[in-house]
């Protein structure tokens, strides 16, 4: 099978591009390097044209919170909602034309984190944005339900690799460096996340894919713990010092800063339903 993906040479996408290529996927990147601007509807006319590929894998985003609180003030003209939202319609509207499956990957941060622990969020449980970044990408998922493409919404949080991404670290091999350089880290005790192995966050693509699974689904790992926990845990696994992780606040370590949800405690049980196994935290480490 022939696949589009936008946004498919970064830190997730590379990742998840090389996974599937294995599972005999033809992939092609679509992405400013090419001359594909998602902003601009004309520049998708490649997607609209095309009779050979027939899904769309769309992870392209302005996904840096603070960077996209910054564009709040501009609306819909600031980059994070031109890329997120407008930039995804655009998307849509080309897979719609053509008849393409369009999975759109968007975020556990389209939830408030105001639910009450040990209760996990659902798919079916109304997001509730609490900062710009997440906004945008919540107006994604409404303009891919409203555009009559057939789609699958798949929601990551906090992803990492086996590997080390050259142009960017995700959170774990940022960790591991400061604690190999023996460097201090202040970690959150009160702010809940579910890291996801990115190995598996492609396995679930490629089961969407071939189940066409339609809707929306948390394709997240399957342990939920505070970034404090996480990191004594890297220590533990990696036999760093754990006397170099220090305890803070998530209102102390965010002062200033973007809201941030605090329970991103996510259900991933839908997804399992297809024979999907997410791997917990622990798992994916003994992968790195």
């Amino acid at each position: 099978m022939k696949i589009f993906t936008i946004g498919g040479s970064g830190l997730v996408g590379s990742r998840i591009t090389d996974l599937l290529k294995e599972k005999k996927y033809e992939i092609d990147d679509l992405s400013l390097r090419n001359g594909v601007d998602i902003t601009n509807p004309s520049s998708l006319d490649v997607i609209k044209n095309d009779t050979e590929h027939e899904v769309v894998l769309h992870l392209a985003a302005k996904a840096d919170v603070e960077g996209c609180e910054l564009d709040r003030t501009l609306g819909e003209k600031g980059a994070a909602f031109r890329i997120n939202a407008g930039g995804t319609q655009n998307v849509a509207e080309a897979c719609f034309v053509s008849k393409k499956k369009l999975l759109y990957i968007s975020t556990d941060f389209v939830f408030d984190g105001k639910k009450e622990l040990p209760y996990k969020y659902k798919e079916n449980d109304t997001p509730n944005p609490v900062n710009w970044y997440a906004m945008t990408k919540y107006k994604g998922e409404e303009v891919v339900e409203k555009s009559g493409v057939d789609y699958a919404i798949l929601r990551i949080a906090y992803p990492f690799r086996a590997d080390e991404f050259p142009l960017k670290k995700d959170f774990v091999h940022a960790i591991m460096g400061r604690l190999t350089n023996n460097q201090p880290i202040t970690a959150v005790t009160d702010h809940i996340m579910t890291p996801t192995f990115i190995d598996d966050i492609a396995f679930a693509i490629d089961v969407v894919i071939n189940n066409n699974a339609q809707g929306i689904y948390h394709i997240v790992g399957s342990q939920s713990l505070t970034p404090y926990d996480a990191f004594m845990l890297m220590a533990d696994h990696f036999g760093y010092n754990k006397s170099l992780i220090s305890k803070t606040t998530r209102e102390e370590f965010f002062k200033g800063k973007a809201p941030r949800p605090f329970n991103l405690s996510i259900s991933n049980a839908k997804i399992e339903q297809l024979g999907v196994k997410m791997r917990s935290f622990e798992e994916g480490l003994t992968q790195i």
